[in-house]
């Protein structure tokens, strides 16, 4: 700790990881200045103490599979290479039975313990249609989680069906529903999703759903892609929001920040975005994201998805705790050409020991499967 102490004292950043490390979350102007500065290394160290001493030289990770259940969709995001429009030759939606038997042979195979449920908001779609789902996956496979649908998906089925988003919230938490993935946030200003997804739902919408969520019992996830049109003040505003929120409800059980990759994408074609970001801004995003949140959301992810498994191993000692999901299965980054690989939870179990840490396979709500 003594050369840690010694480089944050002559660091421009100093007070706020001093602060830190003695407990104190940084202000809205604190983190302004963390994303000013060049200091990874730094905050690395910082937020990987943070985290060691939390959670000791362990990562975790789920046995996982991403149902994208259909790629129909109306809202025409700019950063999605995923989505079809409605009749589109390319265009699916899954049916009951393949969502059975694509849960089946994954818990079969890799005896996974979630599915996460996303895919586009398909207008012809109504409630019962993931009730059947939910009720299905939980009947048939009491041990696998299901995690599922962004708050734009939430409302879209209200919309559809013409009732409150927390009336649909309430119905699908009873047919099976357990938790609520982060998407649809992106950077919850209203001017970059102006710009980025102008047919989704506002800032305001995505934090009232969740907020709903936590308030009916339904746990979630909060997420942010940066790296596209966004300011500095807009991913200060982002974190301060998702801050709040959870000072009131408690709710969310890991923050998961990720890179927006453009290829194959209206906003690469549109020049507003030409390349990804890249691996240094990981890290700062993670170490940033460990500063911030610790003691307050216990768990951060890093994301193998966009930047490899390379990337998400140093992650780790930048102030990750989790390694994420396998996400067998998965379509929707896949589409940008981006994807690292398809891994299993073998795979990720050998990329943490690699690390020297000890692998924790989890479940859906972060509760222990077995030790590795």
């Amino acid at each position: 700790m003594s050369q840690i102490t010694e480089q944050i004292h002559s660091s421009q950043i100093g007070d706020i990881l001093e602060n830190a490390l003695r407990g104190i979350r940084p202000t809205k102007s604190d983190i302004l200045r963390l994303l000013r500065s060049d200091d990874v290394h730094l905050m690395g160290m910082v937020a990987g103490n943070l985290t060691q001493k939390r959670f000791g030289k362990k990562a975790s990770f789920v046995n996982n599979i991403i149902l994208n259940y259909t790629n129909v969709c109306v809202t025409d995001c700019k950063f999605c290479a995923f989505y079809r429009s409605p009749g589109d030759a390319e265009s699916y939606t899954l049916s009951l039975d393949q969502i059975e038997t694509r849960v089946k042979t994954a818990w079969d195979m890799f005896a996974i313990r979630q599915v996460l449920i996303q895919g586009g908001h398909n207008p012809n779609l109504g409630i019962e249609y993931y009730e059947d789902a939910f009720r299905m996956i939980r009947t048939k496979f009491p041990q696998v989680g299901v995690h599922g649908l962004s708050a734009s998906e939430i409302d879209m089925i209200s919309r559809i069906e013409k009732t409150s988003t927390k009336e649909v919230l309430s119905r699908l938490k009873d047919a099976g529903l357990q938790s609520v993935p982060g998407a649809g946030a992106e950077i919850l200003v209203d001017s970059v999703k102006d710009v980025i997804s102008p047919k989704k739902i506002s800032s305001a919408d995505w934090i009232r759903i969740m907020d709903e969520a936590h308030s009916i019992g339904l746990p979630a996830s909060a997420t942010m892609m940066y790296g596209h049109v966004e300011s500095h003040e807009d991913v200060a505003e982002h974190f301060d929001k998702i801050i709040k929120l959870q000072e009131k409800t408690r709710g969310f059980m890991a923050f998961i920040p990720w890179n927006f990759e453009p290829n194959n994408t209206l906003m690469q074609k549109e020049n507003l975005v030409t390349y990804g970001v890249g691996g240094m801004q990981l890290l700062k995003m993670i170490a940033m994201s460990r500063i911030i949140f610790d003691g307050l959301i216990n768990h951060v992810q890093s994301s193998w998805l966009t930047n490899g498994v390379g990337m998400a191993q140093i992650a780790m000692q930048y102030g990750a705790d989790d390694f994420g999901g396998t996400l067998i299965g998965e379509e929707v980054v896949s589409c940008t050409g981006a994807r690292s690989t398809e891994l299993t939870g073998q795979k990720i179990i050998d990329a943490i020991h690699q690390i020297g840490y000890a692998a924790e396979e989890r479940d859906n709500f972060y509760n222990l499967v077995k030790m590795h």
